[in-house]
Formats: structure tokens, C-alpha cells, sequence
């Protein structure tokens, strides 16, 4: 195989790794099986089976719908909250420090019930005469507000007609913070002791997010972690074929709801028995959730259980929240590599308070760390350009004797001193680097609506003038004209043709990774360039010696 086909065969592979990683994201497996459950209602979780003699209060999701409830409106700096006291559910909430992709006047909105679309919070007890999440509540006031001077807003919810306990959901926003406490106290007014537990679930619908990009695959639905099993995402399709796998038994982990660039998440207290679940609901509506154990409440006694919500962006730091929820950062199956590029980027960011120059640099550093490698393949490719046309009078000679035509072929390399795969393994070294640097920068929130400069006012969207997708297809063309022109005239109008195809695919493509490219493109014709113009005037200097 000589270099030139070498190339071409690394080029397709790259495009191939890029699909297979895109088909990964969207299909890893999942964990241990999760045993089929029948209830009357399905967004009511199945009790433990230590409370199985207690009978769970029963209502449709249907009837939660069509209840119209009493609207609660909480507002901190970051929050805008509506909470309905059906349930004592959130219903809707948006992100007031990021915009909404479409109409960016508006604030994100993360979760909502609305028409069709569905995205809320729910929580509930299990237990004989105990609140779910469609039970009524009463709250004083209908208007909340995170006040200047105070760092958190406390919204308390009382449940209705419960005569086994007096329940009361409470809710605390915190100041600057992603986290809401979701605690259920509940006093026991019966003659006997109340065991009961708890659930906290997402329900969602499976349309995908508005203004996802077909050709930018992202996941869209629940995952969980535990200590054991670590990070998995469960399809919706996995859900509705009752095929989600669910740790068995664990005594840690949370549960959530991914979509691109942001996270929801109920986390429980990090050690302590827990179930989780995930069922297919109504139509096109799933839950995801965990149920945890209430300690024993004596008549008389009050008792409390109760669980973070994070709602908001997804980020590698999260880690230091719950472990494994920096993992909602979908960087693929490159993570191990992608995590310390972006730590990297973000760094460099820090100081240059620019994204588009951070990953220019960023880009640069890169180059500079794989110089080595980089011009040991360009020397290669400027050597096979300089013997091509004996190449070509070898494949000539011996046209119809293959044995002959191979012979011929690593004599010239060794004369040549040539070695044809000399270009082959520092190319396959940069690939992961490259493609984990593709999904940090495709996956990160901080480049979501981030300016670089003029035109390009969001690096996470498409170009709107595609002006550096045709600087990148431009490049590609500058870098074919510097490789060997493939002998088979099929290779060579493939050569050809691959600079106007990449051109048009990265129309799609956020900004933020063209530029990558871009950057990339230069930087190594810059090198390519001048190890070719190097090797030319090495070999005329030794012909006229």
C-alpha cells in the first residue's frame, strides 16, 4: 500500500470513527434488569416491598393534567419556578442565565407542560393515606421572591385531606446555586407507627430538544449513576421494549434527565438504600425516578425524608455536587481525553475572556504538542511526492505483473530511504485527540450563544453566512495540492471532490468546531509547506553534490 492510498484510507477511517462514536453515544448499553411492575396508575412507582401492606392512594396522570391547581410563582436569580399545588409539582422552570436557542430575548426554558410537550418534576409518599404527587396541597401566597440580602427562599406547601399525617413539602431555593431542596415532613396523627417512603421522579416527554441539529447527534433522555455500575444512559426506546436496565439493590447513586447541554437530576443523600425506576407512561411520555425509605414514624412523631434537584447546565465540575454527575457532560467515549482538553480550553479562557481565540490557541497547542509526529508524516508524504514520478514509471513498466510492480516499488523505498507507513502511525495518534476535542467543544454550555467576533455570534450554531465553512473546504483544497497526486484518477477526482463535501457538511456544523478546523487546516499546510519546500531543496542540494 503506498502512502497516497495510506492517506486516503486514514482519511475514511477518521469520518468512520467519527460515525461510530456519534452511533455509541446514541447506543450504549445499559445495566442490570429492572423487574416488570403492574399498578393501576403508571406514574405512581410500585411501594417497597416493606410497605406492600399499605395501599397506595391512586389517580391517573390523566386527572393530574386536566387539574387545574393553583399556580405558584418563585423567582430567585437564577430561577423562575411555577410550582402547582396539584402535587406540589414543578411544572415549569426556566434558566434565567441562559437563553432560549430559538428567540434569545427569552430565558431557557428547561422544563414545562405545555400542549404536547411535558418536562416536570414529581414527588410523592407511598403509604396509606399519604400525599402523592397528585394529591392536593394549600400554600399561603401564590408569589415568591428570592429577596436582596437573603441568600435563600423557603416555599412551604401543606397537603390536603391526609388523615393518617400532616405533610408539608417544603421547598428551598438557594442564592447562585442549581440546587433545590425538596424535604417532605410529615407528622403522624394515626394510633399507629407510619413506615413510608418517597419518591422523587422526571417526567418527560421523547420529543427531542427545539433547535437540535440532525447532523450534531446528542442524547436525549434519563441516566443514572451509582458507585458500581458508573454513568449510563437508558434509551427511551430501551423504556417502552421494557428493556431498561436498573441496578439491583443499591445503596447510592442518582438518577436524571439529559439533553444537550443541560441536566436534570434527583440526589438522594449519598449513602442509604434506594430504588430506581424508569417506566413508559401515557403516549409519548416517560418516568425516571428513585424511591427511598422513610425512617419508622411512632404516632405523635414527626418524621423527615427528603432529596436535592439539581436543575441546570451540564458541567465536568459537577462532580464536586454528587459523583458522577460531571459525567452528564456527554463527551462520548472519549471522555478520559476530553475532560482535561476542556479543562484546558477553559483555562486558556480564563485569561483571554474569548472562547473563539481560546480554542484558536488551544488549537495551536495542540499542533505544537504533535509537531514531532505531524512532520514525520508530512517529511514522508514530501519524499513519496518527490519519487511519484518514478512511481509512476515502475507501475508503468510492470502494469501487468503485480509480483514484479510490488518488488520494484520497496526497492525505490529503500533506496529512497522511504518508509510508506512512516506517515501512518503519527496520524492515527492524533485521531482520538482530535475527535475528543470535537465533542468537548460540541458538548460544552459555556460555548452555547459564546461570540467570537463579528458574523459569528454563537460558536455553538452554524455559521449564519457559512463564510468558515468555505475557508475550511478552501483549506482542505490548498492541503490536497500539497500531497502526492494519487496515481488511480478514481483516488485522485475523490481528492478532489472531499474539500467540497466537508464544506458542505460543516454548514451544519456549530461555529465553534469549524473554527477548530480552520485553524487546523492552516497550521498544518503551514507545516506541511515547510517541510515539503525543506525536503525539495535537501534533495537538489545532495543531486548537485
Amino acid at each position: 500500500m503506498d502512502l497516497r492510498r495510506l492517506f486516503l484510507f486514514l482519511t475514511f477511517s477518521f469520518s468512520l470513527v467519527l460515525l461510530w462514536s456519534a452511533w455509541t453515544r446514541q447506543n450504549e448499553p445499559s445495566a442490570q434488569a429492572e423487574s416488570a411492575v403492574i399498578q393501576k396508575d403508571p406514574s405512581v412507582p410500585l411501594e417497597p416491598a416493606r410497605v406492600s401492606e399499605q395501599q397506595v392512594m391512586s389517580s391517573s396522570l390523566e386527572a393530574q393534567k386536566t387539574s387545574a391547581g393553583k399556580k405558584i410563582d418563585v423567582t430567585t436569580d437564577i430561577f423562575k419556578v411555577v410550582i402547582n399545588t396539584t402535587g406540589g409539582n414543578i411544572q415549569h422552570l426556566d434558566l434565567l442565565k441562559h437563553k432560549d436557542a430559538i428567540d434569545k430575548s427569552k430565558p431557557l426554558t428547561l422544563m414545562q407542560q405545555q400542549g404536547d410537550r411535558i418536562y416536570i418534576a414529581q414527588s410523592g409518599l407511598l403509604g396509606k393515606g399519604l400525599p402523592t404527587h397528585n394529591a392536593e396541597f394549600s400554600v399561603t401566597g401564590d408569589q415568591f421572591h428570592l429577596s436582596e440580602g437573603k441568600d435563600d427562599l423557603e416555599v412551604r406547601l401543606t397537603a390536603l385531606d391526609s388523615d393518617e399525617a400532616r405533610v408539608t413539602k417544603v421547598y428551598t431555593f438557594h442564592r447562585g446555586s442549581y440546587l433545590i431542596d425538596v424535604t417532605y415532613e410529615i407528622e403522624n396523627k394515626s394510633q399507629s407507627a407510619l413506615l413510608p417512603s418517597a419518591y422523587f421522579q422526571l417526567v418527560r416527554d421523547s420529543t427531542p430538544v427545539a433547535g437540535a441539529s440532525r447532523f450534531v447527534p446528542t442524547f436525549t433522555g434519563p441516566a443514572i449513576y451509582t458507585e458500581q455500575e458508573k454513568f449510563r444512559k437508558i434509551q427511551f426506546s430501551d423504556i417502552e421494549k421494557n428493556k431498561a436496565k436498573l441496578p439491583l439493590n443499591p445503596d447510592n447513586g442518582w438518577i436524571g434527565m439529559l439533553q444537550h447541554y443541560f441536566v436534570s437530576a434527583w440526589l438522594p443523600e449519598a449513602k442509604g438504600k434506594r430504588e430506581f425506576y424508569a417506566k413508559k407512561l401515557d403516549g409519548n411520555e416517560f418516568s425516571a425516578g428513585v424511591i427511598l425509605p422513610v425512617a419508622k414514624i411512632e404516632p405523635g412523631q414527626t418524621g423527615k425524608i427528603s432529596a436535592e434537584l439539581y436543575a441546570g447546565p451540564a458541567q465536568s465540575k459537577l462532580d464536586k455536587i454528587a459523583p458522577g454527575l460531571g459525567l452528564t457532560v456527554d463527551y462520548g467515549w472519549l471522555t478520559i481525553i476530553a475532560t482535561p482538553l476542556f479543562w484546558l480550553l477553559s483555562h486558556i479562557d480564563e485569561w483571554i475572556h474569548n472562547w473563539g481565540v481560546s480554542i484558536i490557541l488551544l488549537t495551536v497547542l495542540i499542533k505544537l504538542a504533535f509537531f514531532p509526529l505531524s512532520a514525520a508524516s508530512y517529511r514522508s508524504m514530501a519524499k513519496m511526492r518527490l519519487v511519484a514520478p518514478k512511481l509512476e514509471k515502475i507501475k508503468q513498466q510492470y502494469s501487468d505483473d503485480r509480483e514484479k510492480l510490488n518488488h520494484a516499488m520497496m526497492d525505490l523505498y529503500k533506496t529512497e530511504k522511504i518508509n510508506p507507513l512512516g506517515g501512518c502511525l503519527p496520524m492515527i495518534i492524533q485521531i482520538p485527540v482530535f475527535i475528543a476535542l470535537y465533542w468537548a467543544i460540541l458538548s460544552s454550555v459555556e460555548l452555547r450563544h459564546a461570540p467570537f467576533f463579528g458574523w459569528i455570534t454563537d460558536l455553538s450554531a452554524a455559521d449564519p453566512y457559512y463564510v468558515l465553512p468555505l475557508i475550511m473546504g478552501l483549506s482542505m483544497l490548498v492541503q490536497s495540492k500539497l500531497n502526492p497526486v494519487p496515481p488511480d484518477p478514481m483516488q485522485a477526482k475523490l481528492m478532489q471532490i472531499m474539500p467540497i463535501v466537508f464544506s458542505v457538511v460543516f454548514f451544519f456544523f456549530p461555529a465553534g468546531l469549524v473554527l477548530y478546523s480552520v485553524v487546523n487546516n492552516i497550521l498544518s499546510i503551514a507545516q506541511q509547506w515547510y517541510i515539503t519546500r525543506g525536503t525539495k531543496a535537501a534533495t537538489k542540494g545532495v543531486s548537485k553534490a
